[in-house]
C-alpha cells in the first residue's frame, strides 16, 4: 500500500518501499507525513500506527538534534550528520548517516524535511549473520563426525552387556549391566539430541499467534509463583509455510530457556512483530515475521555470550546446552534465524522467519 505525502499531488513513487534506505517526510512541526518500509523496519512501528503524529514520539531527538532540524527549515539548506547513533522509542538504536533535505511541495518556503538513513551498522550484523551459520555448519560437521565414534562403540557396548546379561544367573550381577545399557542409552540419547533435527520441516500454513499462544499455554501451567508470561501480537502477519511442530519445540526451547532465568521471578513477552525489506544471511525478504521472546532477568554472561549456540554451553550447572542449538537448526530448516541481544536487565531471542521468496542476495561490502 502506498502512503501519499501531505500534498495531495505529490504520491510515492512506486519503488518507495524497494529502498534499503529508510526514508522519512515530515511537516514543518516534526509530523510524520510518510515513511517506507525500511523505515518501518528501524523505528520497530508501521507506518499505519505512526503517520500523523510527531517524530519525537518514535525517536529520540536531543537538543542539538531539534536545532538542526529548525535550522534546515530556516536557512532552507540540506543538513548530512555521518555516523550519528539514532534511538528509537520502541526499537534497538542503530548508527546511521543521516540526510536531511527541506522539501517544497505547495510554495517558496520548505514546508516539510525529508529524511535519508542509511544504517551503517546493517551490514555488520548481515555479516555476523553469515558468520554465524557458517560457524553453525563446521559445528554440525564436527559433531556429526564425532557422533560416527562415539555411537559405533555404543552399539558394541550395549550388545556385549546383554549377552553377557543373558548366560549371568545371579540377579545383583544383572543389574550391573542394566546400569551398562541404560547408560549407553542415555548417551546415545544425548548424542542423537546434539545432532539436532534430521528431517526436513513438513510445510503447511501455519498460524504464528496460535503457535505463540500454545506454547504460552504450555508453559503458564508450570511457571514459578511470581513469574508472569504476556504476548503482545501483531494481527497483521499473515500465516507461514512451516513445519508448526517445529516452531513449537523452537519457541518452547526459548521460553523454557528464559524460565530458567527467571527463577526468582520477573515477566517473560512473546510478540510478534512484521519487517519489511529485510535481510537474513544476504538475502533480502520483502516481508519476514520477528517472533520474539524476551525477558527482564539477569542477562546472559558475557564469556559465554558468543558461544551460546554452540552445543554444550550453558550458563547452569544443571544445564546441558542443547535447548539453543536445536532451537536455532529448527529455524534454520526454515531459512530463517535466531539472534540474541543480551543485557543485564533484558535478553531477547529473536526468531526471524521470511514470510515470501527471498529477491536475491545483497552484497555485504
Amino acid at each position: 500500500m502506498t502512503t501519499p505525502l501531505a500534498n495531495p499531488g505529490l504520491a510515492t513513487p512506486p519503488w518507495w518501499d524497494d529502498l534499503s534506505t529508510a526514508v522519512l517526510v515530515t511537516d514543518a512541526n516534526l509530523r510524520l507525513l510518510s515513511l517506507n518500509s525500511a523505515a518501518e523496519v528501524l523505528l520497530g512501528l508501521s507506518r499505519e500506527r505512526i503517520v500523523g503524529h510527531g517524530l519525537g514520539q518514535w525517536l529520540k531527538l536531543d537538543r542539538n538534534l531539534a536545532n538542526r532540524l529548525r535550522s534546515a527549515l530556516t536557512l532552507d539548506q540540506p543538513i548530512t550528520l555521518r555516523a550519528r547513533q539514532m534511538e528509537p522509542l520502541r526499537a534497538d538504536s542503530f548508527l546511521a548517516d543521516v540526510i536531511i533535505t527541506p522539501l517544497h511541495p505547495a510554495g517558496e518556503r520548505p514546508g516539510q524535511l525529508l529524511f535519508e538513513l542509511n544504517a551503517i551498522d546493517r551490514h555488520e550484523r548481515i555479516s555476523r549473520e553469515e558468520q554465524l551459520q557458517k560457524q553453525q555448519a563446521i559445528t554440525r560437521a564436527v559433531t556429526r563426525g564425532l557422533a560416527h565414534e562415539i555411537k559405533n562403540p555404543l552399539g558394541g557396548l550395549r550388545g556385549a552387556a546383554q549377552l553377557l546379561a543373558s548366560e549371568l544367573d545371579d540377579s545383583g550381577l544383572k543389574e550391573y549391566t542394566q546400569i551398562i545399557i541404560r547408560e549407553a542409552d542415555r548417551l546415545r540419547s544425548l548424542v542423537d539430541r546434539m545432532l539436532g533435527p534430521n528431517n526436513m520441516p513438513r510445510r503447511e500454513a501455519v498460524n504464528l499467534h496460535e503457535v505463540l499462544e500454545h506454547v504460552r499455554g504450555l508453559v503458564s501451567v508450570q511457571l514459578p509463583l511470581g513469574l508472569k508470561i504476556r504476548g503482545d501480537y501483531d494481527p497483521s502477519i499473515p500465516d507461514v509455510q512451516a513445519d508448526r511442530d517445529m516452531l513449537v519445540q523452537a519457541i518452547l526451547n526459548l521460553v523454557q530457556n528464559a524460565v530458567h532465568a527467571l527463577e526468582d521471578g520477573g515477566q517473560i513477552t512473546l510478540s510478534s512483530r512484521i519487517l519489511r525489506q529485510y535481510t537474513i544471511s544476504g538475502k533480502r525478504h520483502r516481508l519476514v515475521a520477528k517472533l520474539s521472546v524476551r525477558d527482564n532477568g539477569p542477562g546472559i554472561p558475557e564469556e559465554i555470550r558468543e558461544r551460546i549456540f554452540f552445543p554444550m554451553v550453558t550458563g547452569r550447572a544443571e544445564g546441558t546446552g542443547l535447548g539453543l542449538p536445536i532451537a536455532q537448526s529448527l529455524i534454520q530448516l526454515h531459512d530463517g534465524l535466531i539472534e540474541c541481544h543480551s543485557r543485564p536487565g533484558a535478553t531477547s531471542f529473536d526468531i526471524l522467519l521470511p514470510i515470501d521468496s527471498p529477491q536475491g542476495r545483497e552484497e555485504t561490502h
